[in-house]
């Protein structure tokens, strides 16, 4: 074989005229989406994000928008970006192996890259972070890629109600009593006394160094014991089934409109009411730390992922009709630089409101913090259309690519030949 026919064979990034847009589209919806829920906790101390009444005013417009992003938002775009992240997997292996070559190499160099991208993202800059989940999910779920979607399917559903088993069994030690000092901790955790947020709001207006212990100390919370109970299993049953609807078709528009609609339909007439409900019921016994802390969120447990599906199909909808395309290339463009945007929303939001930057933390209503998100949305589509004019990936699209591929990849569009 010739050189030149050996270097065609080398795995390498597709090139834009192989994208397949409406996935671009969906993963660019899901990480905005994403900001309007980790607003939250970017400015406001962190038992406010599980417990809306922990912090800050709760009532009229602040109410009403917290219920709006909670119903469509909360664990749906997580969803969204879960099951895409498991659609990549299938997406980059396949091609991979097209070339006659193992995947696995490039498979794990990107995962352990991603690995060490989360880990920076998480103690350097902002403990909520979901890359280093992934790439721990990743490192496994690799040799699930090549079942079929309904075994798939059934392994990821097998996998997220352990993590509901869990959280039963955990809410059901806390009401038998048997650990009082348990008891007293989640307390703590869900809310957190005057001087305990005190403290937090200290922090984080404080310099880079001062948060510094508090942000480690809640990063490897996330990592392991979170990880351990709930994020690992979830994540990992979304990224399966994720896999699974994209080689049925679901993630590429190739569907029927009927199968959509039909998608559309359940998330509107079950998916949304058992969200409601869930938070009827939390409402109902005063989000009392024992009843919402472990049974409150698991109507939104599942009825998220069924709204994150009519999100799916709504995308899906909208691109299949060529008449939105004005629309949709914006959020086309976020979704190849997701990586990019969903670190450019840390950097900006910590920036806002941490005490390195203009220090905001806890100052602003839910209001504001939807404003502020508005802001950011628009900043990131028009950031990522016009740098995408000029360049193949996003910047850190393309430091992550060309660690993954051991080569420096091309940036400048012009040498993306492949392209129309």
């Amino acid at each position: 074989m010739s050189h030149a026919a050996n270097s065609i064979q080398q795995p390498a990034p597709i090139s834009t005229s192989q994208r397949i847009e409406s996935i671009d589209v969906l993963r660019g919806v899901a990480v905005l989406g994403i900001l309007a829920l980790n607003i939250q906790s970017y400015s406001m101390p962190g038992a406010a994000y599980l417990n809306p009444n922990a912090y800050g005013n709760f009532e009229g417009v602040n109410y009403w928008l917290w219920y709006f992003v909670h119903l469509f938002g909360d664990l749906k775009f997580w969803s969204i970006f879960s099951m895409l992240f498991g659609a990549g997997i299938v997406i980059l292996t396949t091609r991979c192996e097209a070339t006659g070559r193992s995947a696995a190499g490039v498979h794990y160099r990107r995962m352990l890259w991603l690995l060490l991208f989360g880990l920076l993202h998480a103690h350097l800059l902002w403990y909520g972070d979901i890359l280093y989940t992934y790439a721990m999910c990743g490192l496994v779920l690799y040799f699930f890629r090549r079942l079929r979607p309904q075994i798939l399917i059934g392994l990821g559903i097998g996998a997220l109600l352990v993590a509901f088993a869990i959280s039963l069994g955990f809410g059901a030690l806390l009401a038998s009593g048997t650990v009082p000092e348990m008891n007293e901790q989640m307390k703590e955790v869900w809310a957190p006394g005057a001087a305990q947020i005190q403290t937090e709001l200290e922090i984080y207006r404080g310099s880079w160094l001062h948060q510094l212990p508090h942000r480690m100390m809640s990063s490897a919370f996330f990592e392991t014991f979170l990880f351990l109970i709930n994020f690992g299993w979830r994540s990992s049953g979304l990224i399966l089934i994720g896999m699974a609807l994209y080689k049925l078709g679901v993630f590429s528009a190739e569907r029927s409109t009927k199968f959509y609609v039909t998608m559309l339909a359940i998330a509107l007439l079950i998916g949304l009411p058992l969200v409601a409900y869930g938070v009827h019921r939390n409402e109902i016994n005063s989000w009392s730390m024992e009843y919402s802390f472990y049974y409150g969120p698991l109507f939104n447990y599942w009825g998220s992922i069924l709204v994150a599906l009519g999100w799916v199909a709504a995308v899906m909808l909208v691109c299949k009709q060529k008449v939105f395309h004005g629309l949709t290339r914006p959020f086309a463009a976020a979704g190849r630089m997701a990586l990019t945007c969903y670190l450019l929303q840390s950097i900006i939001a910590t920036t806002v409101f941490y005490g390195h930057g203009w220090g905001r933390f806890g100052y602003f209503e839910r209001w504001q913090q939807f404003l502020t998100v508005f802001i950011i949305w628009v900043a990131l589509l028009i950031f990522s259309t016009v740098w995408l004019r000029y360049f193949r990936f996003g910047p850190f699209e393309w430091f992550w690519r060309s660690l993954t591929y051991l080569k420096l990849q091309p940036m400048r569009r012009e040498v993306d030949i492949a392209e129309p």
